[in-house]
């Protein structure tokens, strides 16, 4: 199977790896899913007034703001829950950037929480990242999906009905 590592793979593989086995062979969560669904309403009705939804390769990005000398990359999240995640998608997407040649910070949107998280493309990140991307690959080349391990993430889990009906 051939894998194109996504900035949704990688935020799958911080919470956790066996999302990221399902989500890769398209095997999607409980579209009917309250989370999931008022996640889409936050995207869709903040930060309106801002280039959204950018498509860029293989990346999308929820929002651009644009300074007179940086291009910011916002990407907007319902809690700071899962802060560690969401930093590494968005690392993700000023990796793909920079490799395009384009430099940009990123910035994480808490709108509920009136937060917002800067993040910065560094050397360590990405070689974390290339880590990341190699262990990715190893799940979705797998036959069969990780087994399911009980996090405090499980319970409002789209995909939860997968691992422990």
């Amino acid at each position: 199977m051939e894998v194109d590592v996504t900035g949704t793979l990688v935020w799958f593989y911080k919470i956790c790896p066996r999302e990221v086995w399902l989500m890769a062979r398209n095997i999607l969560p409980d579209q009917k899913d309250d989370n999931i669904d008022y996640g889409r309403f936050l995207h869709e009705t903040t930060y309106q007034r801002n280039e959204k939804e950018v498509l860029f390769g293989n990346v999308k990005f929820d929002v651009i703001f644009k300074t007179e000398n940086k291009l910011v990359i916002g990407e907007t999240k319902k809690t700071s829950k899962y802060e560690e995640a969401s930093r590494y998608q968005l690392a993700f997407y000023l990796q793909v950037l920079k490799k395009a040649g384009i430099y940009a910070e990123g910035q994480l949107l808490y709108p509920e929480e009136k937060k917002r998280v800067d993040v910065i493309l560094t050397k360590q990140l990405e070689e974390e990242l290339e880590q990341i991307k190699q262990k990715i690959v190893q799940i979705v080349e797998e036959e069969r999906a990780p087994q399911p391990k009980k996090t405090s993430f499980c319970r409002k889990c789209g995909y939860r009905e997968y691992c422990f009906s």
